[in-house]
Protein backbone atom coordinates (compact mmCIF):
# COMPACT_ATOMS: atom_id res chain seq x y z
CA UNK A 1 0.00 0.00 0.00
CA UNK A 2 1.24 3.47 -0.91
CA UNK A 3 -0.09 6.58 0.80
CA UNK A 4 0.67 10.20 -0.02
CA UNK A 5 -0.08 12.59 2.87
CA UNK A 6 -0.23 16.35 2.38
CA UNK A 7 -0.82 19.64 4.16
CA UNK A 8 -2.14 22.02 1.50
CA UNK A 9 -3.52 25.56 1.25
CA UNK A 10 -2.22 26.55 4.63
CA UNK A 11 1.09 27.67 6.10
CA UNK A 12 3.90 25.10 6.16
CA UNK A 13 2.60 23.15 3.15
CA UNK A 14 4.21 19.71 3.10
CA UNK A 15 4.04 16.13 1.85
CA UNK A 16 5.10 12.65 2.89
CA UNK A 17 4.92 9.20 1.36
CA UNK A 18 4.42 5.87 3.11
CA UNK A 19 5.21 2.63 1.31
CA UNK A 20 4.27 -0.69 2.91
CA UNK A 21 3.78 0.96 6.31
CA UNK A 22 7.18 2.69 6.26
CA UNK A 23 7.62 6.46 6.00
CA UNK A 24 10.02 6.75 3.09
CA UNK A 25 10.22 10.51 2.57
CA UNK A 26 8.81 13.80 3.84
CA UNK A 27 9.58 17.49 3.30
CA UNK A 28 8.17 20.97 3.75
CA UNK A 29 7.48 23.05 0.65
CA UNK A 30 9.50 26.01 1.98
CA UNK A 31 12.75 24.07 1.47
CA UNK A 32 12.13 24.05 -2.28
CA UNK A 33 10.43 27.41 -2.84
CA UNK A 34 12.81 29.23 -0.43
CA UNK A 35 9.81 31.09 1.03
CA UNK A 36 9.48 30.74 4.81
CA UNK A 37 6.39 28.75 5.88
CA UNK A 38 5.42 28.42 2.22
CA UNK A 39 1.66 28.07 1.77
CA UNK A 40 -0.46 26.80 -1.13
CA UNK A 41 -0.11 23.40 -2.75
CA UNK A 42 3.05 21.35 -1.97
CA UNK A 43 3.93 20.57 -5.60
CA UNK A 44 7.69 20.33 -5.02
CA UNK A 45 7.35 18.27 -1.84
CA UNK A 46 5.05 15.81 -3.60
CA UNK A 47 7.42 15.55 -6.55
CA UNK A 48 10.34 14.86 -4.19
CA UNK A 49 8.40 12.18 -2.29
CA UNK A 50 7.35 10.39 -5.48
CA UNK A 51 10.82 10.52 -7.01
CA UNK A 52 12.56 9.47 -3.80
CA UNK A 53 10.29 6.44 -3.43
CA UNK A 54 10.34 5.69 -7.18
CA UNK A 55 6.56 5.87 -7.21
CA UNK A 56 4.20 7.06 -9.93
CA UNK A 57 1.08 9.02 -9.04
CA UNK A 58 -0.99 6.22 -10.57
CA UNK A 59 0.43 3.81 -7.95
CA UNK A 60 -0.82 5.82 -4.97
CA UNK A 61 -3.67 4.05 -3.19
CA UNK A 62 -4.68 6.89 -0.89
CA UNK A 63 -4.04 10.60 -0.82
CA UNK A 64 -4.72 11.95 2.66
CA UNK A 65 -5.24 15.59 3.64
CA UNK A 66 -5.05 16.93 7.19
CA UNK A 67 -8.25 18.91 6.81
CA UNK A 68 -11.90 17.94 6.53
CA UNK A 69 -14.16 20.75 5.26
CA UNK A 70 -17.21 18.83 6.46
CA UNK A 71 -16.07 18.96 10.09
CA UNK A 72 -18.08 21.35 12.29
CA UNK A 73 -19.98 22.49 9.20
CA UNK A 74 -23.10 23.35 11.18
CA UNK A 75 -21.03 25.29 13.74
CA UNK A 76 -19.49 27.28 10.90
CA UNK A 77 -22.85 28.17 9.38
CA UNK A 78 -24.36 29.20 12.72
CA UNK A 79 -21.34 31.32 13.63
CA UNK A 80 -21.25 33.01 10.22
CA UNK A 81 -24.96 33.83 10.31
CA UNK A 82 -24.85 35.16 13.88
CA UNK A 83 -21.82 37.32 13.28
CA UNK A 84 -22.80 38.55 9.82
CA UNK A 85 -19.42 37.79 8.31
CA UNK A 86 -18.45 39.96 5.40
CA UNK A 87 -19.17 38.48 1.98
CA UNK A 88 -15.50 38.86 1.03
CA UNK A 89 -14.42 36.73 4.01
CA UNK A 90 -16.95 34.01 3.18
CA UNK A 91 -15.93 34.14 -0.47
CA UNK A 92 -12.27 33.63 0.46
CA UNK A 93 -13.12 30.66 2.69
CA UNK A 94 -15.30 29.07 -0.01
CA UNK A 95 -12.50 29.58 -2.54
CA UNK A 96 -10.11 27.83 -0.13
CA UNK A 97 -12.51 24.90 0.26
CA UNK A 98 -12.95 24.71 -3.51
CA UNK A 99 -9.19 24.36 -3.87
CA UNK A 100 -9.12 21.58 -1.29
CA UNK A 101 -11.78 19.74 -3.26
CA UNK A 102 -9.90 20.12 -6.57
CA UNK A 103 -6.65 18.48 -5.44
CA UNK A 104 -6.97 15.57 -7.89
CA UNK A 105 -7.01 18.00 -10.82
CA UNK A 106 -4.08 19.98 -9.38
CA UNK A 107 -1.97 16.85 -9.02
CA UNK A 108 -2.72 15.36 -12.42
CA UNK A 109 -2.09 18.68 -14.16
CA UNK A 110 1.23 19.33 -12.41
CA UNK A 111 2.65 15.82 -12.77
CA UNK A 112 0.99 14.99 -16.09
CA UNK A 113 0.01 11.64 -14.60
CA UNK A 114 -3.28 10.02 -13.66
CA UNK A 115 -4.41 9.48 -10.08
CA UNK A 116 -6.66 6.45 -9.54
CA UNK A 117 -6.56 6.29 -5.75
CA UNK A 118 -8.95 7.59 -3.13
CA UNK A 119 -8.73 11.00 -1.46
CA UNK A 120 -9.33 10.92 2.29
CA UNK A 121 -9.89 14.02 4.42
CA UNK A 122 -8.80 13.61 8.03
CA UNK A 123 -9.82 16.06 10.76
CA UNK A 124 -7.08 18.65 11.35
CA UNK A 125 -6.58 17.94 15.05
CA UNK A 126 -6.93 14.18 14.73
CA UNK A 127 -4.09 14.42 12.20
CA UNK A 128 -2.04 16.32 14.77
CA UNK A 129 -2.78 13.75 17.46
CA UNK A 130 -1.89 10.86 15.13
CA UNK A 131 1.45 12.53 14.35
CA UNK A 132 2.35 12.19 18.03
CA UNK A 133 0.65 9.13 19.57
CA UNK A 134 1.63 6.76 16.74
CA UNK A 135 5.31 7.78 17.07
CA UNK A 136 5.76 8.06 20.84
CA UNK A 137 6.21 4.34 21.52
CA UNK A 138 3.82 4.77 24.48
CA UNK A 139 1.33 1.91 24.79
CA UNK A 140 -1.26 4.49 25.77
CA UNK A 141 -1.21 8.18 26.61
CA UNK A 142 -3.24 11.29 27.18
CA UNK A 143 -2.97 13.81 24.37
CA UNK A 144 -3.30 17.52 23.70
CA UNK A 145 -3.52 19.11 20.27
CA UNK A 146 -3.40 22.90 20.47
CA UNK A 147 -2.81 25.55 17.81
CA UNK A 148 -4.32 28.59 16.10
CA UNK A 149 -7.19 26.90 14.28
CA UNK A 150 -7.95 23.96 12.06
CA UNK A 151 -11.39 22.68 11.05
CA UNK A 152 -13.00 25.34 13.27
CA UNK A 153 -11.21 23.98 16.35
CA UNK A 154 -8.17 25.23 18.29
CA UNK A 155 -7.77 22.65 21.04
CA UNK A 156 -8.67 19.02 21.75
CA UNK A 157 -7.77 16.82 24.70
CA UNK A 158 -8.23 13.10 25.12
CA UNK A 159 -6.80 9.64 25.65
CA UNK A 160 -5.17 7.21 23.24
CA UNK A 161 -5.81 3.70 24.55
CA UNK A 162 -3.51 1.89 22.15
CA UNK A 163 -6.31 1.40 19.63
CA UNK A 164 -8.62 4.40 19.57
CA UNK A 165 -8.14 8.17 19.78
CA UNK A 166 -10.77 9.16 22.34
CA UNK A 167 -11.59 12.87 22.50
CA UNK A 168 -12.56 14.40 25.87
CA UNK A 169 -12.91 18.17 25.36
CA UNK A 170 -12.47 20.76 22.64
CA UNK A 171 -12.27 24.53 22.15
CA UNK A 172 -13.98 25.90 19.04
CA UNK A 173 -13.51 29.03 16.93
CA UNK A 174 -13.10 31.89 17.75
CA UNK A 175 -11.35 30.92 21.00
CA UNK A 176 -7.69 29.95 20.72
CA UNK A 177 -4.59 30.04 22.92
CA UNK A 178 -2.54 30.07 19.72
CA UNK A 179 -4.33 33.20 18.45
CA UNK A 180 -3.82 34.82 21.85
CA UNK A 181 -0.06 34.34 21.44
CA UNK A 182 -0.19 35.53 17.83
CA UNK A 183 -1.99 38.72 18.91
CA UNK A 184 0.80 39.48 21.40
CA UNK A 185 3.39 38.65 18.74
CA UNK A 186 1.84 41.18 16.36
CA UNK A 187 1.45 43.74 19.14
CA UNK A 188 5.21 43.47 19.74
CA UNK A 189 5.92 44.25 16.08
CA UNK A 190 6.75 40.74 14.86
CA UNK A 191 4.32 40.54 11.95
CA UNK A 192 5.53 37.64 9.82
CA UNK A 193 3.65 34.36 9.93
CA UNK A 194 5.37 32.09 12.45
CA UNK A 195 7.14 34.85 14.43
CA UNK A 196 5.80 33.63 17.79
CA UNK A 197 9.17 32.06 18.62
CA UNK A 198 10.65 35.56 18.78
CA UNK A 199 8.34 36.42 21.69
CA UNK A 200 9.41 33.21 23.42
CA UNK A 201 13.09 34.17 22.96
CA UNK A 202 12.46 37.75 24.15
CA UNK A 203 10.49 36.78 27.28
CA UNK A 204 13.44 35.85 29.55
CA UNK A 205 14.81 39.39 29.22
CA UNK A 206 11.69 40.85 30.85
CA UNK A 207 9.71 40.74 34.06
CA UNK A 208 6.05 39.68 34.39
CA UNK A 209 4.86 43.22 35.12
CA UNK A 210 1.78 43.03 32.89
CA UNK A 211 0.31 39.71 34.01
CA UNK A 212 -2.84 41.29 35.44
CA UNK A 213 -3.49 43.32 32.30
CA UNK A 214 -2.83 40.47 29.85
CA UNK A 215 -5.00 38.14 31.96
CA UNK A 216 -7.93 40.28 30.80
CA UNK A 217 -7.52 38.81 27.32
CA UNK A 218 -8.43 35.27 28.45
CA UNK A 219 -11.31 33.85 30.45
CA UNK A 220 -10.92 30.65 32.49
CA UNK A 221 -13.68 28.04 32.34
CA UNK A 222 -14.56 25.54 35.04
CA UNK A 223 -13.52 22.53 32.93
CA UNK A 224 -9.90 23.75 32.70
CA UNK A 225 -10.44 25.23 29.26
CA UNK A 226 -10.78 28.87 28.26
CA UNK A 227 -12.43 31.52 26.11
CA UNK A 228 -10.89 34.62 24.60
CA UNK A 229 -12.18 37.99 25.72
CA UNK A 230 -13.17 38.91 22.19
CA UNK A 231 -13.10 42.67 22.77
CA UNK A 232 -9.32 42.41 22.34
CA UNK A 233 -9.45 40.51 19.03
CA UNK A 234 -10.56 40.96 15.42
CA UNK A 235 -10.16 37.53 13.79
CA UNK A 236 -13.78 36.60 14.48
CA UNK A 237 -15.19 39.69 12.76
CA UNK A 238 -14.40 38.73 9.17
CA UNK A 239 -12.24 41.84 8.78
CA UNK A 240 -8.86 40.09 8.95
CA UNK A 241 -7.18 39.22 5.66
CA UNK A 242 -5.59 35.76 5.59
CA UNK A 243 -3.59 34.43 2.65
CA UNK A 244 -3.02 30.69 2.36
CA UNK A 245 -3.30 29.97 -1.35
CA UNK A 246 0.27 30.38 -2.57
CA UNK A 247 3.71 31.62 -1.57
CA UNK A 248 4.15 33.48 1.69
CA UNK A 249 1.30 33.00 4.20
CA UNK A 250 -0.02 36.18 5.74
CA UNK A 251 -2.39 37.07 8.57
CA UNK A 252 -3.66 40.61 8.99
CA UNK A 253 -3.76 42.37 12.35
CA UNK A 254 -5.85 40.27 14.74
CA UNK A 255 -5.72 42.46 17.85
CA UNK A 256 -8.19 45.31 18.36
CA UNK A 257 -7.55 48.82 19.65
CA UNK A 258 -8.73 47.62 23.05
CA UNK A 259 -5.36 45.95 23.60
CA UNK A 260 -3.67 49.32 23.00
CA UNK A 261 -5.94 50.84 25.62
CA UNK A 262 -4.96 47.95 27.91
CA UNK A 263 -1.20 47.84 27.33
CA UNK A 264 -0.22 51.05 25.59
CA UNK A 265 1.06 51.65 22.05
CA UNK A 266 2.04 48.66 19.94
CA UNK A 267 5.59 48.36 18.62
CA UNK A 268 6.32 49.08 14.97
CA UNK A 269 8.59 46.62 13.20
CA UNK A 270 11.29 49.27 12.81
CA UNK A 271 11.17 50.35 16.47
CA UNK A 272 13.93 49.35 18.86
CA UNK A 273 12.99 46.57 21.27
CA UNK A 274 12.74 48.15 24.73
CA UNK A 275 12.42 46.80 28.27
CA UNK A 276 8.67 47.49 28.08
CA UNK A 277 8.39 45.06 25.15
CA UNK A 278 10.44 42.47 27.02
CA UNK A 279 8.08 42.77 30.00
CA UNK A 280 5.05 42.29 27.73
CA UNK A 281 6.65 39.16 26.21
CA UNK A 282 7.52 37.80 29.65
CA UNK A 283 3.99 38.41 30.96
CA UNK A 284 2.35 36.83 27.90
CA UNK A 285 4.56 33.73 28.17
CA UNK A 286 3.68 33.40 31.85
CA UNK A 287 -0.07 33.65 31.10
CA UNK A 288 0.25 31.13 28.26
CA UNK A 289 1.97 28.68 30.59
CA UNK A 290 -0.64 29.20 33.31
CA UNK A 291 -3.48 28.32 30.94
CA UNK A 292 -1.56 25.41 29.39
CA UNK A 293 -0.88 23.83 32.78
CA UNK A 294 -4.54 24.33 33.75
CA UNK A 295 -5.62 22.40 30.65
CA UNK A 296 -3.14 19.61 31.35
CA UNK A 297 -3.97 19.29 35.04
CA UNK A 298 -7.65 18.98 34.20
CA UNK A 299 -6.78 16.36 31.57
CA UNK A 300 -4.83 14.37 34.15
CA UNK A 301 -7.83 14.50 36.53
CA UNK A 302 -10.03 13.02 33.80
CA UNK A 303 -7.59 10.22 33.06
CA UNK A 304 -4.68 9.59 35.42
CA UNK A 305 -2.13 8.44 32.87
CA UNK A 306 1.53 9.43 33.35
CA UNK A 307 2.18 9.70 29.61
CA UNK A 308 1.35 12.74 27.49
CA UNK A 309 1.64 13.44 23.76
CA UNK A 310 1.49 17.05 22.55
CA UNK A 311 0.99 18.31 19.00
CA UNK A 312 -0.23 21.38 17.15
CA UNK A 313 1.53 24.68 16.51
CA UNK A 314 1.57 25.58 20.22
CA UNK A 315 3.68 22.47 20.71
CA UNK A 316 6.53 24.63 19.40
CA UNK A 317 6.55 26.58 22.67
CA UNK A 318 9.62 24.74 23.97
CA UNK A 319 9.90 26.97 27.06
CA UNK A 320 6.47 25.87 28.31
CA UNK A 321 7.10 22.25 27.27
CA UNK A 322 10.16 22.07 29.51
CA UNK A 323 8.09 23.10 32.53
CA UNK A 324 5.24 20.60 32.15
CA UNK A 325 6.68 17.83 34.32
CA UNK A 326 7.31 20.24 37.20
CA UNK A 327 3.86 21.83 36.94
CA UNK A 328 1.64 18.79 36.31
CA UNK A 329 1.54 15.15 37.34
CA UNK A 330 2.66 13.89 33.94
CA UNK A 331 6.01 12.08 34.03
CA UNK A 332 6.69 11.44 30.33
CA UNK A 333 6.13 13.96 27.52
CA UNK A 334 6.45 13.26 23.80
CA UNK A 335 6.45 15.81 20.99
CA UNK A 336 7.06 14.88 17.34
CA UNK A 337 9.76 16.50 15.22
CA UNK A 338 7.06 18.44 13.33
CA UNK A 339 4.26 19.25 15.80
CA UNK A 340 2.88 22.08 13.63
CA UNK A 341 0.79 22.01 10.48
CA UNK A 342 3.47 20.44 8.29
CA UNK A 343 3.37 17.39 10.58
CA UNK A 344 -0.32 17.01 9.81
CA UNK A 345 0.66 15.50 6.46
CA UNK A 346 2.23 12.53 8.20
CA UNK A 347 -0.53 12.50 10.81
CA UNK A 348 -3.31 12.14 8.24
CA UNK A 349 -1.41 9.35 6.47
CA UNK A 350 -0.65 7.23 9.54
CA UNK A 351 -4.17 7.73 10.88
CA UNK A 352 -5.54 6.35 7.63
CA UNK A 353 -3.23 3.35 7.81
CA UNK A 354 -4.17 2.49 11.39
CA UNK A 355 -7.86 2.99 10.72
CA UNK A 356 -7.61 0.12 8.24
CA UNK A 357 -5.61 -2.19 10.52
CA UNK A 358 -6.79 -4.45 13.33
CA UNK A 359 -3.68 -3.69 15.39
CA UNK A 360 -2.22 -0.19 15.36
CA UNK A 361 1.28 0.24 14.00
CA UNK A 362 3.79 2.39 15.87
CA UNK A 363 6.03 4.30 13.46
CA UNK A 364 9.69 5.30 13.77
CA UNK A 365 10.17 8.91 14.79
CA UNK A 366 13.25 9.28 12.58
CA UNK A 367 13.26 12.95 11.43
CA UNK A 368 15.80 12.52 8.61
CA UNK A 369 13.37 12.08 5.73
CA UNK A 370 14.33 14.82 3.28
CA UNK A 371 16.60 14.94 0.21
CA UNK A 372 20.16 13.56 0.26
CA UNK A 373 22.98 14.32 -2.18
CA UNK A 374 25.97 12.20 -3.15
CA UNK A 375 29.58 13.29 -3.62
CA UNK A 376 29.22 13.43 -7.40
CA UNK A 377 26.40 15.98 -7.11
CA UNK A 378 28.40 17.94 -4.54
CA UNK A 379 31.53 17.93 -6.73
CA UNK A 380 29.51 19.22 -9.68
CA UNK A 381 28.37 22.16 -7.57
CA UNK A 382 31.92 22.84 -6.38
CA UNK A 383 33.10 22.86 -9.99
CA UNK A 384 30.35 25.32 -10.90
CA UNK A 385 31.63 27.73 -8.25
CA UNK A 386 35.33 26.93 -8.74
CA UNK A 387 36.27 30.44 -9.93
CA UNK A 388 34.72 32.15 -6.90
CA UNK A 389 36.18 29.52 -4.53
CA UNK A 390 39.65 30.05 -5.98
CA UNK A 391 39.29 33.85 -5.90
CA UNK A 392 38.41 33.74 -2.19
CA UNK A 393 41.38 31.40 -1.57
CA UNK A 394 39.19 28.67 -0.10
CA UNK A 395 40.92 25.33 0.38
CA UNK A 396 39.06 22.09 -0.48
CA UNK A 397 39.98 18.76 1.12
CA UNK A 398 38.38 15.43 0.17
CA UNK A 399 38.20 12.74 2.87
CA UNK A 400 37.80 9.05 2.12
CA UNK A 401 37.10 8.13 5.75
CA UNK A 402 34.14 9.75 7.49
CA UNK A 403 35.67 9.53 10.96
CA UNK A 404 38.73 11.48 9.87
CA UNK A 405 36.48 14.17 8.41
CA UNK A 406 34.47 14.34 11.65
CA UNK A 407 37.65 14.53 13.76
CA UNK A 408 38.79 17.49 11.67
CA UNK A 409 35.36 19.11 12.01
CA UNK A 410 35.52 18.79 15.79
CA UNK A 411 39.02 20.28 15.79
CA UNK A 412 37.89 23.28 13.74
CA UNK A 413 35.01 23.93 16.15
CA UNK A 414 37.32 23.62 19.18
CA UNK A 415 39.55 26.29 17.59
CA UNK A 416 36.67 28.75 17.54
CA UNK A 417 35.69 28.35 13.91
CA UNK A 418 32.06 28.49 12.72
CA UNK A 419 31.26 25.41 10.67
CA UNK A 420 28.44 24.67 8.22
CA UNK A 421 27.53 20.99 8.39
CA UNK A 422 25.71 19.54 5.37
CA UNK A 423 25.32 15.84 6.05
CA UNK A 424 22.98 13.07 4.87
CA UNK A 425 19.22 13.52 4.56
CA UNK A 426 17.58 16.84 5.35
CA UNK A 427 15.56 17.05 8.55
CA UNK A 428 11.75 16.83 8.62
CA UNK A 429 10.29 19.57 10.79
CA UNK A 430 11.35 23.12 11.68
CA UNK A 431 14.58 22.26 13.56
CA UNK A 432 18.06 21.65 12.21
CA UNK A 433 19.10 18.47 14.00
CA UNK A 434 22.65 17.92 12.81
CA UNK A 435 22.25 17.36 9.07
CA UNK A 436 21.64 20.95 7.94
CA UNK A 437 23.27 22.80 10.84
CA UNK A 438 25.74 25.57 11.61
CA UNK A 439 27.96 24.43 14.48
CA UNK A 440 30.19 26.35 16.88
CA UNK A 441 32.00 26.12 20.22
CA UNK A 442 29.55 26.62 23.14
CA UNK A 443 32.45 27.91 25.30
CA UNK A 444 33.03 30.99 23.16
CA UNK A 445 31.17 34.01 24.62
CA UNK A 446 31.57 35.96 21.36
CA UNK A 447 30.09 33.34 19.04
CA UNK A 448 26.47 34.39 19.66
CA UNK A 449 27.08 37.98 18.53
CA UNK A 450 29.09 36.82 15.50
CA UNK A 451 26.39 34.36 14.44
CA UNK A 452 23.51 36.78 14.90
CA UNK A 453 25.09 39.76 13.13
CA UNK A 454 27.46 38.27 10.57
CA UNK A 455 25.78 35.05 9.48
CA UNK A 456 22.19 34.61 10.66
CA UNK A 457 21.29 38.33 10.34
CA UNK A 458 18.62 38.14 13.02
CA UNK A 459 17.64 39.83 16.31
CA UNK A 460 20.41 39.91 18.88
CA UNK A 461 18.19 38.67 21.71
CA UNK A 462 17.58 35.27 20.14
CA UNK A 463 19.47 32.37 21.75
CA UNK A 464 21.28 29.37 20.27
CA UNK A 465 20.73 25.72 21.13
CA UNK A 466 23.13 23.10 22.48
CA UNK A 467 23.28 19.60 20.98
CA UNK A 468 24.46 17.35 23.80
CA UNK A 469 25.37 13.67 23.96
CA UNK A 470 22.35 12.03 25.57
CA UNK A 471 24.33 10.14 28.22
CA UNK A 472 25.85 13.42 29.48
CA UNK A 473 22.71 15.57 29.36
CA UNK A 474 21.70 15.13 33.02
CA UNK A 475 25.16 16.25 34.16
CA UNK A 476 24.74 19.61 32.44
CA UNK A 477 20.99 20.27 32.38
CA UNK A 478 18.08 19.94 34.79
CA UNK A 479 16.67 17.63 32.17
CA UNK A 480 13.80 15.23 32.79
CA UNK A 481 13.85 13.14 29.62
CA UNK A 482 15.24 12.54 26.14
CA UNK A 483 14.82 15.62 23.90
CA UNK A 484 15.74 14.51 20.36
CA UNK A 485 13.96 17.32 18.48
CA UNK A 486 14.86 20.51 20.44
CA UNK A 487 11.27 20.61 21.71
CA UNK A 488 11.94 21.54 25.35
CA UNK A 489 13.89 24.18 27.25
CA UNK A 490 15.55 23.20 30.51
CA UNK A 491 17.73 25.03 32.99
CA UNK A 492 21.46 24.58 32.65
CA UNK A 493 23.06 23.61 35.95
CA UNK A 494 24.41 26.70 37.67
CA UNK A 495 27.99 25.48 37.93
CA UNK A 496 28.03 24.71 34.19
CA UNK A 497 26.66 28.02 32.89
CA UNK A 498 29.98 29.91 32.94
CA UNK A 499 31.57 27.08 30.92
CA UNK A 500 29.09 27.25 28.01
CA UNK A 501 28.02 30.92 27.71
CA UNK A 502 27.26 30.69 23.97
CA UNK A 503 24.28 28.38 24.58
CA UNK A 504 23.17 29.74 27.96
CA UNK A 505 20.18 32.07 27.63
CA UNK A 506 19.81 35.13 29.85
CA UNK A 507 17.68 33.16 32.35
CA UNK A 508 20.15 30.26 32.57
CA UNK A 509 18.20 27.99 30.23
CA UNK A 510 18.95 26.14 27.02
CA UNK A 511 16.73 24.61 24.30
CA UNK A 512 18.65 21.40 24.09
CA UNK A 513 18.81 18.53 21.66
CA UNK A 514 19.92 15.21 23.13
CA UNK A 515 21.80 13.14 20.54
CA UNK A 516 22.18 9.36 20.46
CA UNK A 517 24.29 7.23 18.14
CA UNK A 518 21.13 5.44 17.01
CA UNK A 519 19.47 8.68 15.91
CA UNK A 520 22.40 10.19 13.99
CA UNK A 521 25.74 8.38 14.10
CA UNK A 522 27.75 11.01 12.19
CA UNK A 523 26.54 13.87 14.35
CA UNK A 524 27.02 11.81 17.51
CA UNK A 525 30.61 11.01 16.51
CA UNK A 526 31.38 14.65 15.70
CA UNK A 527 30.19 15.75 19.16
CA UNK A 528 32.08 12.84 20.74
CA UNK A 529 35.33 13.95 19.06
CA UNK A 530 34.69 17.50 20.29
CA UNK A 531 34.17 16.07 23.79
CA UNK A 532 37.51 14.24 23.60
CA UNK A 533 39.24 17.50 22.69
CA UNK A 534 37.51 19.82 25.16
CA UNK A 535 35.76 17.74 27.83
CA UNK A 536 32.54 19.48 26.70
CA UNK A 537 29.95 16.91 25.49
CA UNK A 538 28.04 19.32 23.25
CA UNK A 539 28.26 21.81 20.41
CA UNK A 540 26.26 24.93 19.59
CA UNK A 541 23.74 24.06 16.87
CA UNK A 542 21.68 26.49 14.80
CA UNK A 543 19.92 26.03 11.48
CA UNK A 544 22.00 26.26 8.31
CA UNK A 545 20.51 29.39 6.75
CA UNK A 546 20.80 33.14 6.53
CA UNK A 547 17.37 34.58 7.35
CA UNK A 548 15.76 32.08 4.94
CA UNK A 549 14.46 28.51 5.11
CA UNK A 550 17.04 25.88 6.09
CA UNK A 551 19.26 24.96 3.14
CA UNK A 552 18.12 21.92 1.22
CA UNK A 553 20.73 21.21 -1.45
CA UNK A 554 24.52 21.65 -1.93
CA UNK A 555 24.06 24.79 -4.04
CA UNK A 556 22.17 26.59 -1.27
CA UNK A 557 24.69 25.45 1.35
CA UNK A 558 27.64 26.60 -0.75
CA UNK A 559 26.03 29.94 -1.57
CA UNK A 560 25.29 30.57 2.10
CA UNK A 561 28.89 29.76 2.99
CA UNK A 562 30.31 32.03 0.29
CA UNK A 563 28.20 35.09 1.12
CA UNK A 564 28.63 34.92 4.93
CA UNK A 565 31.58 34.86 7.31
CA UNK A 566 31.37 31.14 8.00
CA UNK A 567 34.87 29.69 8.42
CA UNK A 568 34.41 26.07 7.36
CA UNK A 569 31.90 24.15 5.26
CA UNK A 570 31.44 20.40 5.21
CA UNK A 571 29.62 19.12 2.12
CA UNK A 572 29.38 15.35 2.20
CA UNK A 573 32.98 14.13 2.24
CA UNK A 574 34.46 17.54 1.33
CA UNK A 575 35.75 20.20 3.73
CA UNK A 576 36.07 23.79 2.53
CA UNK A 577 38.26 26.10 4.66
CA UNK A 578 38.73 29.84 4.44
Amino acid sequence: MKILGINAYHGDASACIIVNNKIVAAAEEERFTRIKHSAGFPFNSIKFCLENSKTKLSEINYLTINRNPKQKFLNKIIFASKNLFKLKFLSNRLSNLKKINSIKIELETFLDQKFYGKIINVDHHISHVASSVYFSNYKNSNFLSIDGFGDFTSTITGFYDGVNINKFDEVLFPHSLGLFYTAITQFLGFNNYGDEYKVMGLAPYGEPKYVNEISEMLIKKKNGLFNLNLKYFLHHTGNVEMTWMTGKPEIGKIFSNSIIELLGPSRKESDKVKKYHMDIACSAQKIYEEFLFEILNELYKKNQCDYLCISGGCGMNSVANGKIINNTKFKHIYLPSAPGDSGGAIGSAVFTINKKRKVNKIFSDNPYLGPEYNNKEILNELNTKSEEIEKKKIKIIKFNQKKELLKNAAKFISEGKILGFFNGRMEWGPRALGNRSILADPRNPNIREILNSKIKRREEFRPFAPSVLYEHSSSWFEVKDHVPFMSKVYQIKKNKRPIIPAVTHVDGSGRLQTVTRESNSNYYDLISFFYQLTNIPMVLNTSFNENEPIVCNPKEALNCFLRTRMDVLILGDYILCR
